[in-house]
């Protein structure tokens, strides 16, 4: 599949772009998008899944805090980089997702290091979904 993302210059940060045929693949990929800023991820294995439960009071907070449960993954020993997401669960009226990482531990020997995101922020984070464009911007701490 390709790659439905790109990365935006932004004075000392990075804004992710993606989009997709809907807002549930949008957000899918960027968070792929924000995994690929990290390592290549031609280099990662699919070898496990990680489940991740997000909450938001609206749309945008929605789009944060998914973001934010799947950075916590790579923060957190042992460091678990994600290749796919997978949302199984989207509800866009009580602003809730459940989704899955699947990929494989992060190994410096292995995984080329790329630039640490150590922040999502809600700086100019943007969500669209209209009939013909479903696409999210967020910019992230570097």
């Amino acid at each position: 599949m390709a790659a439905k993302y790109e990365y935006l210059d932004h004075t000392a940060d990075v804004q992710l772009h993606a989009w997709g045929d809907d807002l549930k693949e949008a957000f899918e990929q960027v968070a792929i998008a924000m995994f690929g800023y990290m390592t290549d991820l031609e280099s990662v294995d699919i070898e496990r899944s990680e489940e991740i439960t997000a909450e938001g009071d609206d749309i945008v907070n929605l789009l944060f805090h998914f973001l934010d449960e799947f950075l916590f993954l790579m923060c957190a020993d042992p460091y678990f980089i994600v290749k796919e997401v997978e949302i199984l669960e989207f509800d866009r009226e009580n602003f809730r997702i459940r989704a899955v990482g699947r990929g494989e531990e992060f190994d410096l020997s292995k995984h080329p290091q790329g630039t640490e995101v150590k922040a999502i922020t809600y700086s100019n984070m943007q969500v669209h979904d209209d009939d013909d464009r479903h696409e999210v911007y967020v910019i992230i701490d570097i």
